[in-house]
């Protein structure tokens, strides 16, 4: 259990498997009303005093990550309890402090207003703590370390087939792909990964598969008919459905002959990904891997920064990079901290995607995406794939 010397208690409340930073806490991903309090167990370590559902607390007894577990029935106020369940629970919560002496606490950023009210009924003082559960969940344990494998392996088995089957299609005389006998699109690319991830016990967030001048907005997840020689951005993020915990990966795949613009982008965006990922590690800050990304990109001749509007004459040949280097990846597939400008200093444990990527509005894009591990003297990379273009 992580330290603490704040000198009041913690409150954390909320359903766990929505509320990321309670589930991150008693890792117990129930899905009804919970409240945690935090309070000094002395030597800097903290007791968990968990309140849920009568009829879950014999397994959070058993499996949440907590010293104690009560059901709000057992701390039931003059008066009674609400027949909402939230309201309920907030009501015993703060009968249980109220029961311990406990005469003032800290909120974090995920605290509910029905529970900060019902404290505050009961004469107990909120305060409001913003840094509380940033830190702990950035430096991911063991536990996490584990699940972010299990998540990655079947994010690159959905990724091996999406860029085989781009690159194994059949190109029509009019340069449209075909699979099975039928036109490949993104729509239906997005279909076949997500059956795979399916199977695999993943949920999966609708991924992009962005083909030809699509890629050239980084967040255009992509429509239509996939053609031979233009590029085609696949970014696969799903979601385990038994750890919750998120894979992130992606890759950049040309049916047929490479043309020389997006072979020259893909080169830099390789490189650019290698000298991030060397720069990455425990001590350094965001930004300083994202300057580091930045200085091959420009050293290959791109640009970076803001794309220029279809209407500036820049625009035609404009290709630049537009966003940062990557970003913590955790119970969420957006986490701090960001590799970007004014990214904070990294720690051991964080977990990072390294993405770069470079777009034109007039020839698509190129991303590369890994995710990696921050160790003390470097960072542990979770990938295994190829890098290449070229997927046959």
């Amino acid at each position: 259990m992580p330290s603490t010397n704040h000198p009041l208690p913690l409150v954390v409340a909320g359903i766990p498997a929505k509320n990321l930073s309670l589930l991150h806490r008693v890792r117990f991903p129930v899905g009804d009303p919970t409240a945690l309090l935090e309070t000094s167990a002395g030597d800097g370590r903290v007791r968990r005093t968990f309140l849920v559902r009568d009829i879950e607390l014999e397994r959070a007894r058993r499996d949440a990550r907590v010293d104690e577990a009560f059901s709000p029935g057992e701390f039931e106020p003059e008066g009674g309890l609400s027949g909402d369940r939230e309201t309920a629970t907030a009501q015993a919560f703060a009968e249980l402090l109220r029961r311990r002496g406990i005469a003032a606490v800290r909120g974090d950023r995920t605290l509910p207003l029905v529970f900060a009210d019902h404290l505050r009924r009961a004469g107990i003082a909120v305060e409001y703590d913003p840094a509380a559960g940033v830190s702990e969940r950035r430096s991911k344990d063991e536990q996490e370390i584990a699940a972010l494998r299990e998540a990655q392996r079947a994010t690159e088995v959905a990724m091996e087939l999406a860029c085989r089957t781009v690159a194994r299609a059949e190109a029509s005389s009019d340069g449209s792909l075909r699979h099975e006998g039928s036109p490949l699109s993104s729509e239906r690319l997005r279909t076949l990964i997500d059956a795979t991830l399916l199977e695999l016990g993943f949920e999966n967030p609708t991924s992009i598969v962005a083909g030809g001048i699509h890629g050239g907005d980084c967040h255009d997840h992509g429509h239509g008919q996939l053609r031979t020689s233009e590029p085609v951005i696949i970014d696969i993020f799903p979601r385990s459905k038994s750890s919750l915990y998120n894979g992130d990966c992606t890759r950049t795949v040309v049916h047929g002959e490479v043309p020389e613009t997006i072979a020259r982008m893909h080169a830099a965006v390789v490189d650019a990904k290698r000298a991030a990922t060397a720069a990455t590690r425990a001590g350094v800050t965001g930004e300083s891997v994202h300057r580091a990304t930045l200085g091959e990109i420009h050293r290959h001749g791109f640009d970076s920064g803001a794309m220029p509007s279809a209407e500036d004459p820049r625009s035609e040949a404009w290709i630049g990079m537009v966003h940062g280097t990557g970003h913590g990846i955790g119970l969420e597939v957006h986490e701090p901290p960001l590799l970007d400008f004014k990214g904070p200093t990294l720690v051991v444990g964080d977990a990072l995607t390294i993405e770069p990527g470079l777009y034109g509005r007039h020839v698509g894009g190129v991303r590369v995406e890994d995710l990696v591990i921050v160790t003390d003297t470097g960072c542990e990379n979770l990938n295994t794939l190829a890098e290449g273009l070229d997927w046959r």
